[in-house]
């Protein structure tokens, strides 16, 4: 059983020990005490999906593979949804995601011969990328979302007004490279950026070149024991910076039979892309379906805040987290009548605001973090203001999907004295 603080966040020695574990990056040996060794470099495997449909594996947990008949592509469950598994709260579920990049009609849909341009063998290619692309699921990139989620997981119990809580246990990458694409009429800087004059008539998979996009390959290594993605400086110089998987998008089923483009998050979750909610962190998302109807999708080996280019650096992750459903009133629950997404770190509660508007979307998370302090930290509403002005961080978690995000960085540390009283 996990122990609790006094608010019920897991602060459990045995949690953090599998997230360590969970890594599962090749780890290579110690540096010597000669300065002059040069750092040992570790290849990331290939990993193929495990099985080709969902399943309860022997240790009790669950498997969730992309295939056609488990994944959605551009588009979320919905009220109309059946689920691929069903699983009850507290369950450890692992899902082989597929990053949609090197998938996409602007890449022409054919991830051997896309990522074969950048030196990439048939063998590191993605069976179930190639699988999906082969097949004639109908996909239009103009009106659909780019992203191949899977789901939806049902939680045994769960109603609206319930909250799931979603641990992150382990992301490890199925392959050693990534994509970062900015598209025209995208990103932080559209017209500006692509710098070419655009989309020719014809474009489509047959010709992909004539969207004018522009994809930048990564290529990602282990160097003693840690990720780095590199990039080309010119001159033959490297820049390397060090790589954080997350996963972009985790959500509920939203109430409507409505089809759901996969690319603005809401209140149900979604395509936060909240680059914090690495190995170790938590995601609390309000249900508003019975069943919960859990889905993912959307996996980055690293992005930046902002995420200006339109994607940050995409590719495929196998990703286990841990589905606990806390019921109405739960004190675990971080605020009461929860309506929006919640995140929390080993060092930081994360209030989240989505709005179209990018200011009204740092309104409502200062709102959700001025909530926050008055119920679970007993601040009157002035005095939690005033604490969120001197110390604690608003950050853009992206700009780029439609509906733009803003969370805060509320220090656990700095409330040590009423946390500890609890």
């Amino acid at each position: 059983m996990h122990k609790k603080t006094g608010l019920g966040f897991v602060r459990n020695r045995n949690f953090y020990a599998m997230t360590l574990i969970g890594t599962l990056l090749s780890c290579s040996s110690a540096v010597a005490a000669d300065q002059s060794k040069q750092p040992e470099t570790d290849s990331i495997k290939i990993l193929q999906r495990m099985y080709d449909r969902p399943r309860k594996l022997e240790n009790g947990s669950y498997y969730a593979p992309a295939t056609l008949t488990t994944m959605q592509w551009g588009f979320l469950p919905n009220k109309n949804s059946k689920p691929i598994l069903t699983v009850p709260s507290n369950s450890l579920v692992t899902f082989d995601n597929l990053s949609s990049e090197g998938m996409v009609e602007d890449q022409g849909r054919d991830p051997v011969k896309f990522f074969g341009k950048f030196g990439v063998n048939k063998a590191e290619v993605l069976e179930d990328a190639i699988e999906i692309c082969a097949s004639n699921i109908e996909h239009n990139i103009v009106t659909d979302g780019p992203h191949i989620i899977i789901g939806p997981i049902a939680i045994e119990g769960a109603q609206p007004g319930d909250v799931l809580k979603v641990e992150m246990i382990s992301m490890q990458p199925r392959v050693p490279y990534g994509i970062v694409g900015n598209r025209h009429g995208k990103g932080a800087l559209p017209g500006e950026y692509p710098q070419n004059d655009g989309p020719k008539p014809g474009a489509n998979k047959e010709h992909p070149e004539l969207f004018g996009n522009v994809f930048t390959f990564i290529p990602v290594k282990t160097i003693d024991g840690k990720m780095y993605g590199t990039v080309k400086a010119g001159a033959g110089k490297e820049v390397q910076f060090p790589i954080s998987p997350f996963m972009g998008t985790m959500g509920v089923a939203p109430d409507t039979t409505n089809k759901v483009n996969s690319i603005p998050p809401s209140s149900f979750g979604g395509n936060l892309d909240l680059k914090d909610l690495t190995i170790g962190s938590s995601l609390y998302l309000p249900i508003q379906l019975d069943g919960g109807m859990f889905f993912m999708g959307d996996p980055h080996f690293n992005q930046g805040d902002g995420e200006v280019a339109l994607t940050a650096l995409e590719a495929s992750l196998r990703t286990t987290v841990r589905l606990t459903l806390l019921k109405a009133g739960d004190p675990n629950i971080p605020i009461k009548d929860m309506k929006e997404p919640f995140a929390e770190t080993p060092e930081y509660w994360m209030p989240i605001g989505l709005d179209a508007n990018l200011d009204s979307a740092l309104k409502k998370t200062v709102r959700t973090a001025i909530k926050f302090l008055s119920e679970k930290m007993g601040m009157d509403n002035a005095t939690a203001l005033s604490y969120l002005s001197a110390a604690t961080d608003f950050e853009i978690t992206q700009v780029v999907d439609e509906t733009k995000g803003v969370h805060a960085h509320i220090r656990k540390k700095d409330f040590d004295q009423i946390t500890k009283a609890k």
